[in-house]
């Protein structure tokens, strides 16, 4: 697989196989996304792994905590156009794909609590920047996260970068045992995706060249 193609083949899966994943393989991938660019070799990713055993703990765990305010603003209080549009419109396009109403509030309040068990992934990883780390270290931390998507997209393994962890940032801090000076930023989903699923077959669209570049 080359480059081209782990970029096309990239999407954000909500339906995985419980196949398992190696341990193994997963220290590879981070070892090679650890090559990522940033600014004056910081690299200020800081990763926590679960797997195996210790995602079943963490489901566990996580299974009588309720979640809090978020950790931090995942988008704009006032997201204006064109952007509250794209987001709106993939919403609405997961949605319909498994036959939930917009006036099913139910269904959308369970099918985003999905984002709390991984969407059924049996592997994951929380990604985490040092508290005094400012843009320029989370766009550093969003290049390792692409980097390693696009690995694991290379090793057969599909993934799902999930903001939604932001609201349970005090029990996976807790459960992790990691340093108060980090921030937890997301999670990743990792696994096989369930090509059965019709939420995977979701494609999300994209903006043509001339709305986002200029070329001067």
């Amino acid at each position: 697989m080359d480059v081209t193609e782990a970029v096309n083949r990239r999407k954000s899966v909500r339906a995985f196989l419980p196949d398992p994943v190696d341990d193994d393989l997963l220290a590879e991938l981070l070892t090679k996304a650890s090559r990522s660019p940033s600014g004056g070799n910081v690299q200020p990713w800081r990763i926590y792994v679960l797997n195996g055993d210790s995602m079943a703990r963490f489901r566990e765990f996580l299974s009588d905590r309720e979640p809090g305010p978020s950790a931090y603003d995942i988008y704009p209080p006032k997201l204006h156009e064109p952007y509250r549009s794209s987001r709106y419109k993939i919403g609405e396009q997961m949605y319909a794909s498994i036959g939930i109403e917009r006036e099913d509030k139910a269904g959308r309040f369970a099918q985003f609590a999905k984002n709390l068990d991984f969407f059924g992934a049996p592997a994951a990883i929380f990604c985490f920047i040092d508290r005094v780390m400012g843009p320029p270290q989370w766009s550093d931390l969003g290049m390792f996260l692409q980097t390693f998507m696009l690995l694991a997209q290379e090793a057969g393994l599909d993934t799902c970068p999930q903001e939604a962890w932001a609201v349970h940032e005090p029990a996976v801090m807790e459960f992790g045992d990691v340093p108060e000076e980090l921030r937890l930023f997301c999670g990743v989903a990792i696994g096989k995706a369930d090509e059965e699923h019709p939420i995977n077959s979701v494609e999300s669209e994209r903006e043509p060249l001339d709305v986002f570049a200029t070329f001067l």
